[in-house]
């Protein structure tokens, strides 16, 4: 038969096929399928079949690329569209045959979407679906779809078109087509596909040989593997017309033993080619006989490099040699070879299949057509993509890969697989095209895309790639066999706490070293993971070298247990829950003192970076740390004073200016070591922004008073009605060094026209007058613009105020607001409503009312932060009417001009990040007045720092460290742990709550406490 008659009859079959009066189902069977349980699920469809008595035809085909959705399906009922489910397990497979086949109910819960000219009620389109809908799909346009074992179905879909229309072409026509469509090579360094031809055409010699590089060894990397398991004609097809187009008579495939399947798929695929003339000699009745051999290589990543490819086919070791000559003049067995990589070869039966116009329609001007990625890491919707050149990072991130799990924060993606780089959130715009990845420090490698979160550590991200590369390496060249060995033993120290100042220089110089003394693209990429994290992050570098701190908690040569590392403080979390669950909740606070002088105010106010880190998240809830230390604080019986320790007067003064967590913090620790320290503080009241900016509803004023008292115990002398505007005075009266733990008492205006307004007053100053006692007329409505803590507190301390109504505005999405996620739900508990996406844009006022003007906002692009921008909707403006108005957009300290201090952004103080020293001798500072608004432990934690570099500018050693708790039994390694969720915290009723300050949360008892305490998996024991 000629290839028209096999098409012919294999187009009769499929419309046979469609119209068929038995259902069809189609199964992903390839090789993520098989791993997620496709053949399981395989099996209990023909089990419910057959126990039904249906006769069907079930097609295994590729992978279409929702691997997050695997195993999934495709069912189609005569007259019916296709319908997709996707996740499935054996039960609800058996369960869908009954369920849709046999009852008719195509169960919209269980369905992905639709495809067909019929829509379902309650499942979506299939192919608008976010993942698929951004996509143009040229080399994976089959994967999926058809039966990979059957060439008829490739046949059918216009297989073998594209060298039909070749042999009607001279091979100069071909090769100027593929020029014209601007392809590159999809391997990695993205050559020009047609003038590489060109070169091997244009080399003299009657043997020329055409290899497929289908050794795909980076790490994540699955694109080819799924090409060639779901649509091998695509691929061979292409081998074909370059083999016409250069003369070559035989060709290569060489792929990694790894693939069974794949190589399966293509053995059957040539076998099928051969019992149709396809390949082997004549093809098609023409002058051109074509070859083809497959080569199983043994996994060496090296092998993936040209050279060392063709050596490995020759059987000598896979090591790359010099060049030139290049492989078009000399290549395997000297003969002129060309090689290309799967996906480039599936684009070129493409664009001989349509043309090169249609091809170059898409991409960008240097960069034509599409490209495949593998999309793997921390990414919601995992899976196999294509999509034309130039489209932004953060549109694969977040558009096809549906953004972070858990609405974990964008850390960075890397591209181009081991080599490739580690780009930040601030590149996210980025368009993804040759040029622009090689200039941010990156490569397009073959596709490899790995998505990090904030749980990754940066340092071990780099140290883990230079690993894979430096044992891949051949160890032909000397700066690549020694200059990554070098590398990575710098990085391991770093990791480990043995990092040195000058590493971070070091590793710059060894890398461009490395780069220009290697032979091949593994030693000259290989340095890139290190050169970007360190160009983009070297901040965490630095804080793993001075500070031994790992900020995703992952390095085990720094982090015993996660949690403890997590904390700003250090409060060694495991210790004290052992405690907890021992029933020994004073030997519990003991050890929370060792760190922290407020563990009742953290226990029922700390942010709790520790939860986000437990570890026990990862099996069902993280440990309810706050909670627990609350419990412990609730229950102290003051053991702790019997270990406390105070070293005798040294005779020198600290002035502290500020009684807020920082200052209180280093008076507390500064006394103890023997110094006289005074706390002078503006407001009538100590505490800081923990007296006057934290509603009683979550901070009681007599406990913190308590707390407050035991620093003053100490002897530390705390004056109140103080305002300090210079320094120099405080010298003059003979202090001997001053901290400033200033706070952030100022709120940040709106910028808007018509806030002037008296009804318009600022959060800070709202939640200060109300918590001293002074009354505050809010009346009925009130509107509370900003998404932090501070919105959160204004807006329930409101509704306590009385007002009937109390609507937050935020310009963002729930999952961007900073407040707490518990505190959130308290306010929406008690009646706050939450528009978001809305910004104000102008307040009025009119008979004693304020009209507030709004935009709603939409998101746009990636900002610094790895959010997304919220851009205003041309034509959405509305206005809201309400009686008072409140600002919770921000604070930020007042830095007298006196204090002849240099302050930045947000008018905080400039000091040393790890010594906290001004550039004016004597004169530390730390907490808000540093960082700008944060946490009460961020403030504990400067408060400790700035206590040690005190001591140490006063002479002492700054050992502030001691152990209060008495020593614990022998605790051993939770090794096995049962699913078990953390008990809800109980809380007032809210009818209980609205009218008065009465705390909420009530705490748990000591059944709940031991309960919880005993979840905890021990990971400081873990050796």
């Amino acid at each position: 038969m000629t290839l028209d008659e096999i098409r012919t009859r294999a187009r009769t079959e499929r419309e046979l096929l469609e119209h068929s009066d038995r259902p069809r189902i189609f199964i992903g069977a390839a090789t993520c399928g098989r791993a997620a349980g496709a053949l399981g699920v395989l099996e209990a469809l023909e089990a419910a079949l057959a126990q039904n008595n249906i006769e069907s035809i079930i097609t295994q085909v590729g992978c279409i690329g929702l691997c997050y959705a695997e195993p999934l399906i495709s069912i189609v009922k005569p007259g019916r569209p296709h319908i997709y489910y996707g996740n499935l397990t054996p039960e609800f497979a058996s369960q869908l045959i009954n369920d849709y086949i046999v009852n008719d109910n195509p169960r919209p819960d269980l369905a992905l979407g639709s495809v067909g000219e019929q829509s379902i009620e309650g499942i979506p389109q299939f192919w608008e679906l976010p993942m698929l809908k951004p996509q143009v799909r040229i080399a994976l346009r089959n994967c999926g779809l058809i039966d990979p074992g059957n060439i008829d179905h490739y046949i059918a879909n216009d297989g073998y078109s594209g060298l039909v229309k070749t042999l009607e072409m001279t091979p100069e026509e071909v090769i100027e087509e593929i020029k014209k469509s601007g392809l590159r090579g999809r391997g990695g360094a993205g050559f020009p596909t047609g003038l590489k031809w060109e070169f091997c055409r244009k080399s003299p010699g009657e043997v020329k040989y055409v290899i497929c590089n289908a050794d795909e060894g980076d790490p994540g990397a699955f694109m080819d593997r799924s090409l060639l398991e779901g649509d091998p004609h695509s691929v061979l097809e292409g081998m074909l017309i370059g083999a016409y187009a250069m003369g070559a008579t035989e060709g290569y495939i060489y792929i990694r033993a790894e693939y069974p399947l794949a190589i399966e798929r293509l053995k059957s695929a040539l076998r099928q080619m051969a019992d149709y003339g396809l390949v082997g000699d004549n093809i098609l009745g023409s002058n051109f006989s074509f070859h083809i051999k497959i080569k199983q290589g043994a996994g060496a990543f090296v092998c993936g490099e040209e050279t060392a490819l063709m050596a490995s086919i020759e059987g000598k070791r896979g090591m790359p040699r010099s060049r030139p000559p290049f492989p078009a003049q000399a290549g395997l067995w000297g003969k002129p070879t060309n090689i290309n990589n799967v996906e480039t070869w599936s684009n070129v039966s493409a664009i001989l299949g349509r043309s090169a116009k249609w091809y170059a329609s898409y991409g960008t001007e240097k960069s034509k057509g599409t490209k495949t990625f593998s999309l793997a890491g921390k990414v919601n919707r995992t899976g196999l993509i294509e999509v034309p050149m130039g489209i932004p990072l953060e549109e694969i991130v977040y558009g096809i890969g549906g953004g972070i799990p858990n609405n974990k924060q964008f850390k960075a993606v890397q591209t181009g697989g081991p080599s490739g780089g580690c780009l930040p959130a601030n590149r996210l715009n980025l368009p993804v095209d040759y040029e622009s990845l090689a200039e941010a420090g990156s490569i397009m490698g073959s596709g490899a895309m790995v998505i990090m979160d904030e749980d990754t550590c940066i340092v071990d991200v780099a140290r883990y790639f230079l690993s894979f590369t430096q044992s891949e390496s051949c160890g032909k060249c000397v700066m690549c066999r020694l200059g990554t060995k070098q590398m990575l033993e710098i990085l391991e120290n770093i990791c480990n706490g043995k990092g040195k100042p000058e590493d971070i220089d070091l590793l710059l110089k060894l890398s461009e070293a490395v780069k220009a003394g290697s032979l091949c693209g593994l030693g000259q990429t290989s340095p890139n993971p290190v050169l970007t994290t360190i160009r983009y992050f070297r901040d965490e570098y630095e804080e793993h070298i001075k500070r031994h701190h790992c900020r995703a908690a992952v390095c085990k040569g720094l982090v015993t247990a996660p949690c403890s590392h997590t904390c700003p403080a250090g409060v060694d979390v495991p210790r004290y829950i052992r405690f907890i669950a021992r029933g020994k909740p004073a030997e519990a606070v003991a050890v929370i003192r060792e760190k922290i002088p407020f563990p009742a105010v953290c226990g029922l106010v700390c942010f709790h970076p520790c939860e986000a880190k437990c570890r026990r998240g990862q099996l069902d809830d993280p440990l309810a740390i706050r909670a627990l230390k609350r419990f412990a604080a609730e229950h102290d019986s003051g053991l702790w004073k019997q270990r406390l320790k105070r070293a005798p007067l040294t005779g020198k003064r600290v002035a502290i200016v500020g009684s807020g967590p920082a200052g209180l913090t280093t008076a507390y620790y500064l006394a103890k070591l023997g110094h006289s320290v005074t706390v002078f503080e503006a407001l009538p009241e100590p505490g800081g922004m923990m007296r006057v900016g934290i509603p009683d509803y979550r901070l009681p004023k007599d406990i913190l008073k308590a707390e407050i008292e035991e620093i003053e115990s100490l002897g530390v002398e705390i004056k109140t009605n103080i305002r300090v505007d210079s320094t120099e005075g405080l010298f003059k009266q003979g202090y001997n060094a001053i901290f400033l733990g200033t706070g952030a008492h100022q709120g940040i205006e709106l910028g808007v026209d018509g806030e002037d307004s008296p009804r318009v007053k600022d959060c800070v100053s709202f939640l200060r007058e109300v918590s001293l006692g002074q009354k505050v007329d809010v009346r009925d409505k009130v509107a509370i613009i900003g998404g932090g803590n501070a919105a959160i507190d204004s807006s329930r301390t409101a509704l306590r105020l009385r007002a009937r109504e109390v609507t937050i505005l935020y310009r963002r999405t729930r999952g961007e607001m900073p407040a707490s996620p518990e505190e959130i739900e308290e306010a929406l508990a008690e009646g706050v409503q939450i528009h978001f996406l809305v910004t104000p844009s102008r307040i009025t006022s009119q008979d004693n009312k304020l009209s507030l003007e709004c935009i709603r906002m939409k998101l746009g692009t990636m900002d610094a932060s790895g959010r997304r921008r919220p851009e205003p909707i041309e034509g959405s403006e509305f206005s809201l009417d309400f009686d008072t108005i409140i600002p919770a957009i921000g604070q930020r300290p007042e830095i007298p001009e006196r204090f002849k201090l240099t302050t930045s952004r947000g008018n905080t103080l400039q000091v040393d990040p790890y010594s906290l020293a001004t550039e004016r001798e004597g004169i530390f500072a730390g907490g808000d007045a540093v960082t700008g608004p944060a946490s009460v432990i961020e403030a504990i934690a400067a408060g400790r720092q700035a206590a040690i570099s005190i001591d140490k500018y006063l002479g002492g050693s700054g050992a502030i460290d001691e152990i209060l708790a008495p020593p614990e039994k022998a605790a051993t390694f939770l090794e096995e742990a049962e699913e078990k969720w953390r008990p809800r915290m109980p809380a007032l009723p809210v009818a209980q709550r609205l009218d008065n300050f009465t705390q909420v949360e009530l705490g748990y008892d000591e059944e709940k406490a031991i309960e919880e305490a005993e979840r905890c998996l021990r990971c400081d024991l873990e050796e």
